[in-house]
């Protein structure tokens, strides 16, 4: 029977039996009726029934059996596989809402401890599964296509109890050896447009069911009866079989959170929070205006210097709690000294940029942020519902299961993409410097925590959910069942609040390895493929973080464009460090992605004057680069990057492009005149920044020097006719690329092949990165100089054995004849100003080859 569901006095849409239709690829989804407008989306119609083999239908409705009368409403006692949530039980309150029990101690915890602690990761999964209404919320797949549907991870967590279990030997036979292959693996989207995740029949819900019943029982027994968790094997340290015991039930803990995202993504319509959910905090249930007034309905940015201090990354191995492979080694950061906003972004603060136009300002955003942006449709954060005209700005929240009214001065959840636009927004509305106010750091995020005991505790292990906001001031190990306001609770002794918990922190930087890293045999695969630049740093901790997620030492990560209980806060420093920093190997591809300390040689490319030298002459109208009197600048040597990019499209001009060695971006923006998508990549920092806020903002300033100090002020412009989004940029070696980067219709090296380690190490390479029927071509002066290769990598400069002069040339003619033939041979002057009266003359050669067909 269908029946009205009131949350905040606000009806939502009763669980309906039937499919609901299509997805937009819009993401601010929440309430889904037809013809509803989200977002500038107008919803599809929504169809009457499932339609086996109807072709207008989605593949995922094949899995709909219409069975689900029991899946509809409060879950009767037959879905309780583990034990059944009441009062008695450990991890459940007295008025019968559940809460995190403290993580696991892997020294002193008994059997029984131990059990229990099992029994509490099981019944938060599914009391949060519960809450799903029918076949279709666990079968529909999420409305973005980049995560599998909800009956995956119903079932992924039971099979990696019996995957590790195995790994490890603690059991050696399979319980289901088709469920351990289909629900085994998760999905990690590359992209925001790589959808084809859900095409695929799933298993029933009553054969998922009864798996998920075998397995609990298995790992029940397990405990109560095996030998590695014998007294004598305490304590269960990493090299011992107990150890994935542990694992296991950390990675549920993990998937409890993610499901708990993708739940908040589902049609409001297909859930019903489950009445042994956790309470919310009581500002949740308070109407709020639909417009709010800054510093009354919400908190107002306050910053709070820090001071200079040493942060050390490390978790000692023999601490008594199970961590994953990436919290180990070391690494030691001395912080400079900062500002940081004492609490996270509200959504008033947040509202601000929505409001003036934030989400229309490409200028605010990176290139890929706003390719995302555009792509998606994005006008306001994901969970924000819009009632009434969208010039009103006025919105509700969508929470886990339900919509409420505004909580302002709750924190925002967006993801990187919309964090960075948001600091970039405040840099432009104070008139500071791009990355003057931005994300923090690792390090820096750590800083503003307080642990006076050094290593010897962790709020995880000293806290349940029952405790931990009393205790710590911290919205985690699900105390509450939303975020809270983000003063509503205690600050530290340095005065910044939820320095742990109500959502997880963006900063700035890449997931890396620590010095002395090492893989855990019994998941080889957790950290690994994501060294690799292109997830970003996310730390501290939801109000839905419970165990290891709100452990002091847990380092966790996303890609940019993903959604998580996810805010921020701001800092404001003069530098940035990020921790990816020179960080150490294992990198998939080539690494590390940023450098500190750049290479001897190359530490002049780093410096602000180099920089603006080939801001200069890549971008210097000709009456700046010579404005002398009576004197005309060279045709031949002016607008040296177009006129290498002019060259190239004599030969190729559609497709992929990398320009490798892009320096400051001038020729990689030329080609995107012609080129769809071009990718810039620089072993200089300093370079691959500035060509990623050319990028951003269309122009950068910069100064020429004039004579002693001084120097005079320019511009370096972009053509506005050039589609910057076309362009990306990323530190890489020319030596060692990243393995996925894939096959191009033209590969520019302009002046690089002189400056590389080893430059036979790019001719070898040339062939797989070159498509048949595509380009190569090269510049260089032949400057061959030990402070960049050592002599006996030249590739000319020198004589051979028999006395013969090598020139670099030959050679390169003579590596690639075997899979390239050479189209045209010339000379192509520059000129580098180095200040008013000096100038470089350069002649560099000039080479363009064509990759032969297969």
């Amino acid at each position: 029977m269908a029946t009205e569901v009131k949350t905040n006095g606000h009806p939502m849409a009763s669980p309906e039996k039937k499919p609901q239709g299509f997805g937009s690829r819009n993401p601010n989804l929440g309430l889904h009726s037809a013809g509803v407008v989200l977002n500038g989306t107008t919803s599809p119609p929504l169809p009457t029934s499932p339609t086996n083999g109807d072709d207008t239908q989605p593949s995922w409705m094949s899995n709909y059996r219409g069975n689900d009368k029991h899946l509809l409403g409060p879950r009767n006692d037959s879905w309780w596989t583990g034990v059944k949530p009441e009062y008695g039980v450990p991890g459940i309150n007295k008025d019968g809402t559940i809460f995190s029990l403290p993580q696991a101690n892997t020294e002193t915890m008994s059997r029984q401890d131990i059990l229990e602690y099992f029994q509490n990761t099981w019944m938060l999964t599914e009391v949060l599964f519960a809450s799903l209404q029918g076949e279709e919320a666990f079968y529909r797949p999420p409305y973005h296509n980049l995560r599998h549907p909800m009956v995956f991870y119903f079932a992924h967590p039971a099979s990696l109890y019996v995957n590790k279990f195995r790994v490890a030997g603690l059991i050696k036979e399979p319980v289901n050896a088709h469920y351990e292959v289909i629900y085994e693996t998760g999905v990690d989207e590359m992209s925001w447009d790589d959808m084809d995740k859900n095409v695929m029949q799933w298993p029933s819900l009553e054969d998922t069911f009864a798996y998920r019943q075998t397995v609990y029982n298995l790992v029940v027994d397990l405990i109560k009866t095996h030998p590695a968790l014998d007294d004598s094997q305490r304590p269960f340290t990493q090299e011992k079989q107990a150890w994935a015991i542990f694992m296991a039930f950390e990675h549920e803990r993990i998937h409890l959170e993610t499901s708990s995202v993708l739940i908040r993504e589902l049609p409001a319509s297909l859930v019903h929070r489950p009445a042994q959910w956790p309470k919310y905090h009581p500002s949740i249930l308070v109407e709020s205006p639909d417009t709010p007034t800054a510093g009354k309905d919400y908190q107002t940015c306050e910053m709070i210097d820090v001071t200079a201090n040493r942060v050390c990354l490390h978790k000692p191995t023999n601490f008594p709690s199970f961590g994953w492979d990436n919290e180990y080694g070391s690494r030691s950061f001395e912080v400079e000294p900062f500002k940081a906003s004492s609490t996270l972004c509200t959504n008033g603060e947040f509202w601000e940029f929505v409001r003036n136009g934030g989400y229309a300002d490409q200028s605010v955003w990176t290139s890929d942020g706003w390719a995302w942006r555009t792509y998606r449709n994005v006008k306001f954060p994901t969970f924000w519902m819009p009632h009434g005209p969208a010039g009103l700005h006025h919105y509700k929240l969508r929470l886990v299961f339900e919509i409420v009214s505004m909580p302002w001065d709750s924190p925002v959840c967006v993801n990187y993409y919309e964090a960075k636009a948001y600091a970039n927004w405040i840099c432009k509305k104070r008139e500071l410097p791009l990355g003057k106010v931005r994300l923090p750091a690792e390090q820096e995020m750590t800083s503003l925590r307080d642990f006076p005991s050094g290593y010897t505790t962790d709020p995880a292990q000293l806290a349940g959910g029952d405790t931990m906001p009393k205790a710590f001031g911290f919205n985690g190990q699900l105390a509450y069942g939303a975020e809270t306001p983000v003063k509503a609770l205690k600050p530290n002794a340095k005065g910044f609040y939820d320095t742990f918990g109500n959502v997880w922190e963006w900063g700035e930087g890449y997931f890396c390895a620590l010095p002395g890293f090492k893989v855990h045999p019994y998941y080889d695969d957790f950290s690994t493929p994501c060294f690799d630049g292109q997830h970003s740093v996310f730390q501290k901790g939801s109000f839905a973080s419970t165990g290891n997620l709100i452990s002091r030492f847990a380092r966790y990560h996303f890609r940019s464009h993903f959604y998580q209980h996810s805010g921020f806060r701001l800092v404001e420093a003069d530098q940035l460090e990020t921790s990816d920093m020179d960080a150490p190997p294992p990198y998939v591809g080539s690494g590390p992605w940023a450098t500190k300390k750049p290479k001897e040689g190359h530490a002049l490319y780093e410096t602000s004057q180099y920089i603006d030298e080939y801001l200069s002459l890549h971008f210097a109208e000709s009456s700046d680069l010579m404005p002398h009197d009576g004197i005309v600048m060279p045709h031949v040597a002016e607008g040296w990057p177009k006129r290498c990019a002019e060259l190239c499209f004599k030969y190729c001009q559609s497709g992929r492009v990398l320009d490798l060695g892009c320096a400051v971006g001038s020729a990689s923006f030329e080609l995107a005149r012609k080129f769809k998508e071009v990718i810039g990549i620089d072993f200089s920092c300093g370079f691959v920044e500035t060509c990623q806020r050319l990028a951003d903002l269309g122009q950068l300033p910069y100064t020429q020097k004039v004579e002693g100090h001084i120097r005079s002020s320019h511009f370096a412009v972009v053509d506005p006719a050039i589609d910057r989004s076309r362009c990306s940029f990323e530190v890489g070696d020319a030596c060692c690329l990243r393995d996925d980067i894939g096959q191009f219709d033209a590969v520019v090296m302009l002046n690089l092949i002189c400056r590389l380690p080893s430059p036979q190490a790019l001719l070898d390479r040339l062939p797989a990165l070159v498509a048949p029927g595509g380009i190569a071509l090269f510049t260089s002066p032949c400057s061959w100089l030990e402070q960049f290769t050592d002599k006996g990598k030249w590739l000319g400069g020198y004589k051979d054995v028999q006395e013969r002069e090598v020139r670099a040339k030959d050679t390169i003619s003579a590596a690639l004849a075997k899979d390239f033939d050479l189209l045209h041979e010339s000379s192509m002057p520059l000129l580098i100003r180095e200040h008013y009266r000096k100038y470089q003359l350069i002649m560099p050669h000039v080479a363009v080859y064509r990759r032969k067909q297969v």
